[in-house]
């Protein structure tokens, strides 16, 4: 089946938040349409197309028209780690996902600036993590513009721009909004709001907490230790990341200089 090559169209065209174009390099066909399905399960997919081949995947890519590419390790010819350091000379490279069975490759995965490494068996839950991971690194863009959101507060009805919000905390099935001089308590659970919120440059730095990426100011390491610093320096907020997120977090920040 060498240089075989099919295309899955998401079944949920037109879905909020559904912008990613996705090109899925795998030589195992049956890894290969699984990973695919999964990906058009998620409303934030726009498109997947599939290679069982590193050649014929690099042909796709320089056609473009792709925000991610999720490679596959070991590979007959170039492996997944070579495609990602040619990836690497693009003018524009796509984002790089690695799915492979096995876990010798991760630091040399994150060395070549992988958004993420994921190990096979994929289950549709940590993909879903992956796809919001991916949707934070997009370019800076937001076809809505800014957006209110509504608050309630002694039975008033008050609106809150999104873009003011500098990190939200969960609290239960609740998530506390906290700008530089309020908050507000909604009843939206955090895992929506960092799906929703992704492409508004919103991510998880700890299991309770998303942050603005637009309000970091400071970004803090000490003891092996990460935090950062929202708002302004005299009353800037300070907020841990846990160790899980600290790579991640780290590299969105030095895409944004």
């Amino acid at each position: 089946m060498n240089g075989r090559t099919t295309q899955a169209f998401a079944a949920r065209q037109g879905a909020p938040g559904g912008r990613l174009r996705i090109l899925v390099v795998d030589d195992e066909p049956p890894a290969a349409d699984e990973l695919s399905y999964l990906l058009t399960q998620d409303a934030r997919v726009a498109e997947v197309r599939t290679c069982l081949n590193a050649t014929d995947g690099l042909q796709q890519l320089q056609g473009s028209g792709v925000d991610a590419v999720f490679l596959d390790i070991q590979m007959p010819g170039l492996n997944g780690l070579e495609v990602a350091r040619l990836l690497a000379r693009f003018k524009s490279p796509p984002a790089v996902v690695f799915v492979t069975a096995h876990e010798e490759h991760a630091l040399e995965a994150f060395d070549l600036r992988a958004v993420d490494y994921v190990l096979k068996p994929v289950r549709a839950e940590r993909l879903a993590e992956t796809v919001t991971r991916l949707m934070g690194t997009m370019p800076e863009e937001e076809p809505s513009g800014d957006v209110q959101i509504p608050v309630e507060l002694g039975g008033v009805t008050r609106f809150v721009w999104r873009s003011q919000i500098t990190h939200v905390e969960a609290q239960g099935d609740y998530a506390r909004l906290h700008t530089a001089d309020a908050s507000h308590l909604v009843r939206v659970p955090l895992t929506q709001l960092e799906q929703e919120w992704a492409s508004a440059r919103f991510v998880r730095i700890h299991r309770s907490l998303l942050v603005n990426l637009a309000h970091v100011t400071e970004l803090r390491s000490e003891a092996g230790r990460c935090s950062v610093v929202v708002g302004g320096a005299s009353r800037g907020t300070e907020l841990q990341v846990s160790r899980r997120h600290t790579r991640q977090l780290k590299d969105l920040l030095a895409r944004r200089s």
